[in-house]
């Protein structure tokens, strides 16, 4: 539960489809056996260039933090789903082994065998959710660990609160502009300091769950709610701030897109194609996290583990794309 999770921008390309096929009928050719040599000796490449592009992916705090975010809730909604996929045969056990109790005497005794037990595909896939659960919750704990100096980033946030402050009393600017400005700029304070309290009181729960500060654990239970809370107004800031931002951007004239003159139709309509690509799955990331930041607001909470893995799954898999062709190799 980070600012950076909810502010980082992403965009993607749609994947480009499949050729249109030939109207001419083409020869028909004898159907070659299947290039398994081939496959196998373009492994180790492929290998490689997977692993370079991992490697690429993870040199910067903000790539390894999408990464352990993907990881992380991936698995967590995989663990939910094999757990989903195996209760049935769990419970058809569990009647099995009561109707058998009930037609035997009082005096009978049970003797449990692995026949009388789930069937082993179950009881694998429950042992590699379990194992996906425990990945999921080391992931968490260092992903909180490596937000420990998120405080530093929201110190620079407000510098340039400040300066963007003063430049702004320096010029000379329409009515219509200044209130925008000042809204603009309300939203950007406020979200400051919701971020400032969701760091400081995480990191004081989390601290003080490693024995580093003395908070009790009731403590860091109420940090820990509160923390989320101050994330949800963020949240709920961020999706204000996007419609407002659209409904402004729809509301240019036609000498502001085109910059006086500046630009051309064409790139006019590139530069409209991709804001709209990165403000919808801005829009998109930040309504999944909004249920979330509910709740993991409340103290029972609202969501059950398959939805909560399946929403925050959205805002990973977007951050992954993006970051993943944003690392390509030219």
């Amino acid at each position: 539960m980070s600012a950076t999770e909810v502010t980082t921008s992403a965009t993607a390309d749609l994947p480009s489809g499949d050729p249109v096929p030939s109207a001419i009928p083409l020869p028909v050719s004898k159907p070659r056996p299947f290039p398994i040599k081939d496959v196998i000796k373009a492994t180790p490449s492929n290998l490689d260039a997977f692993l370079a592009h991992l490697q690429r992916c993870l040199q910067t705090p903000s790539g390894i933090d999408t990464t352990l975010l993907f990881v992380c809730y991936v698995s967590r909604f995989s663990a939910s789903i094999l757990e989903h996929l195996t209760r049935p045969a769990i419970q058809r056990s569990a009647e099995q082994l009561l109707a058998l109790a009930a037609s035997l005497p009082p005096s009978a005794t049970l003797v449990f065998t692995a026949k009388a037990l789930p069937g082993r595909g179950a009881a694998l896939a429950l042992i590699f959710a379990k194992r996906l659960r425990a990945l999921s919750a080391m992931v968490t704990d260092a992903r909180t660990f490596l937000r420990l100096w998120g405080l530093l980033n929201m110190y620079f946030w407000l510098r340039r609160l400040v300066a963007s402050r003063k430049q702004e009393g320096q010029g000379e600017e329409k009515e219509k502009e200044k209130k925008t400005d000042k809204l603009e700029t309300a939203i950007s304070w406020f979200q400051l300091s919701t971020c400032i309290i969701f760091q400081a009181l995480e990191n004081g729960a989390y601290l003080s769950s490693k024995n580093v500060l003395g908070w009790a654990p009731a403590t860091q239970r109420r940090a820990s709610l509160w923390s989320a809370r101050f994330w949800a107004a963020f949240v709920g800031a961020e999706i204000g701030r996007l419609l407002y931002e659209s409904r402004k951007r729809g509301r240019r004239t036609r000498a502001e897109k085109f910059a006086g003159g500046a630009k051309t139709a064409s790139e006019v309509q590139a530069e409209e194609k991709e804001w709209n690509a990165n403000w919808r799955k801005t829009l998109l990331r930040n309504l999944a996290w909004a249920p979330l930041t509910l709740h993991w607001s409340s103290e029972t909470g609202l969501l059950g583990e398959t939805a909560v893995g399946a929403l925050a799954c959205v805002p990973g898999v977007i951050q992954m794309r993006d970051l993943w062709r944003r690392t390509a190799a030219e």
